[in-house]
């Protein structure tokens, strides 16, 4: 055999081997795909939607990319039924279903009663005061029922440092259950030098389902506090709230749990031992305030956070809130305010006056304050330290939460206007709220920029929002409206505008 020959037999051959392959492959392909279209006739096409994804991808996509593609096609496969989010319905609420039980001592009786006339209404409000013996009462007084608490001797009670009235406080929500009140859904605890803001009170306990176990209040302003005691305990002069079927719990219980904590100090850790026996948490709501402070609450009612202000307590302890005031008249004068708009009591606005460069925060009804310069937002809602801790020897970082300085430098101290009254304008359909400037002796400032000083009063319009906390958290927008007089400021507070943004608006109109 020639060497020609030789070579073209073995061409053919290996032509019949390589479509002997490509025949195989292809009934291989073939087979496959029958395979899979009957395998994944009901499987969504994510192969397909993967390959669109990847495809509207640049080539050089990142890995972290590739991840998103990933998680995308996961999504796909299974698409989860959206529920609403917890917390959002509002139930049926009203003041008549709330019963307070006010822990009181007859000793300071005829002071702390005044306290208390000024926020409860004889007529609307549902309650008893719990006393450690009885007390002379006159008739109209405009006063809760006066009660006696039950004998607490039988209970160990080994804190050198407390009292044994703690015993007795502690059980206040369980006597108060046991009246047999009818159609109360919430009991609120509070102490006689407590104040509350009653419709505010139905506000945040409304976004709660009176049926299920609650423990509603808020910790202390003292992070020293917070330790000695627990950060998990709503403290019991601020207030805090038991929905019913939680208050029917600890009742059955409440005597055998305190029995196994007799060193405790206070009632308030005694109730918070009692729900970690029962395994309830505390349900946080910052309006609860147990103030724990020394000194002026102006810093911290100036930057109130953004939530209903529900309670004050410690009135004794602290100074009026209002300069040149008694401390029940001052409180007075600031549910003057709560008649008119309550949800919106203390909330603070931000705004700034473009022409003269200056930062304002207003806490409605109760202040506003005018600073030299523009402070930014992130600086105003930080309360100022015109207050002390409630231990003496603490510095700024033993509170509980962000603080900031008093101002020093001349220049830059804010001048501060109070409420002075405020009414309602029937014509306008809104408030109208008067701020008067408190004149206290300041030191000379070398800026050449216009000065607060020149401002006597300060006018506020808003209109009645009682809605507000039905809507997501946020603080309502200030602006600053032209005046005919010279010596006094035009502001409108309310609700931000689509696209407002707290900011000193230049000429430019920058953002």
């Amino acid at each position: 055999m020639t060497s020609t020959q030789q070579r073209m037999q073995q061409s053919s051959f290996r032509g019949i081997v390589i479509y002997f392959f490509i025949a195989m492959a292809l009934l291989y392909i073939l087979y496959s795909n029958l395979l899979l279209s009957n395998d994944r006739k009901d499987c969504p096409d994510v192969t397909n939607l993967s390959t669109k994804i990847e495809a509207a991808v640049p080539f050089n996509y990142s890995p972290t990319t590739s991840s998103q593609v990933e998680k995308i096609v996961e999504e796909k496969k299974v698409e989860p039924v959206l529920e609403p989010a917890p917390g959002y319905h509002r139930y049926d609420l009203e003041l008549k279903h709330i019963a307070f039980g006010i822990a009181a001592s007859s000793n300071l009786w005829d002071i702390r009663k005044e306290y208390i006339k000024v926020w409860w209404r004889p007529t609307e409000t549902r309650g008893v005061v719990w006393m450690d013996k009885q007390v002379r009462t006159r008739r109209n007084e405009g006063l809760p029922e006066i009660r006696v608490s039950q004998d607490t001797s039988k209970f160990k009670y080994t804190n050198k440092q407390g009292s044994r009235s703690a015993l007795r406080i502690s059980r206040v929500v369980s006597e108060t259950l046991k009246l047999g009140m009818k159609d109360i859904r919430w009991f609120v605890m509070g102490d006689d030098d407590t104040v509350f803001i009653v419709d505010n009170v139905v506000r945040v306990l409304s976004k709660y389902d009176h049926t299920q176990f609650y423990y509603v209040g808020s910790a202390s302003e003292s992070h020293i506090q917070n330790i000695f005691f627990s950060y998990a305990m709503a403290f019991g002069g601020g207030g805090f709230a038991i929905s019913y079927p939680l208050a029917k719990e600890l009742a059955k219980m409440q005597d055998r749990c305190i029995q196994r904590y007799p060193a405790l100090y206070g009632s308030d850790d005694r109730i918070q031992a009692c729900m970690a026996e029962l395994g309830v948490p505390l349900t946080r709501e910052l309006g609860f305030h147990q103030y724990d402070v020394y000194g002026e609450l102006l810093g911290l009612l100036g930057a109130h956070p953004v939530t209903p202000l529900v309670s004050l307590h410690h009135l004794d302890v602290v100074e009026p809130i209002f300069p040149g005031m008694k401390r029940a008249r001052a409180l007075a004068h600031l549910l003057e305010a709560a008649k008119e708009d309550s949800a919106s009591l203390v909330q603070q606005s931000i705004c700034y006056d473009s022409k003269r460069f200056w930062s304002i925060s207003v806490s409605w009804g109760y202040v506003v304050q005018i600073s030299r310069g523009v402070m930014s937002p992130r600086e105003l809602e930080m309360p100022t330290r015109t207050f002390l801790n409630w231990y003496r020897r603490a510095d700024y970082t033993a509170y509980a939460f962000n603080t900031r300085p008093v101002e020093r430098h001349p220049c830059q101290k804010p001048f501060v206007f109070y409420m002075s009254k405020i009414k309602y304008d029937r014509a306008r359909k809104q408030t109208i709220g008067v701020y008067y400037r408190h004149k206290t002796r300041s030191r000379y400032c070398r800026w050449r920029m216009a000065s607060p000083e020149r401002i006597y009063s300060v006018v506020v319009l808003k209109k009645r929002d009682d809605l507000r906390w039905q809507k997501s958290p946020r603080r309502d927008c200030c602006r600053v409206l032209p005046s005919r007089k010279n010596n006094t400021m035009v502001l409108s507070v309310g609700n931000c505008r689509e696209g407002e943004v707290n900011e000193l608006q230049t000429k430019r109109g920058s953002s």
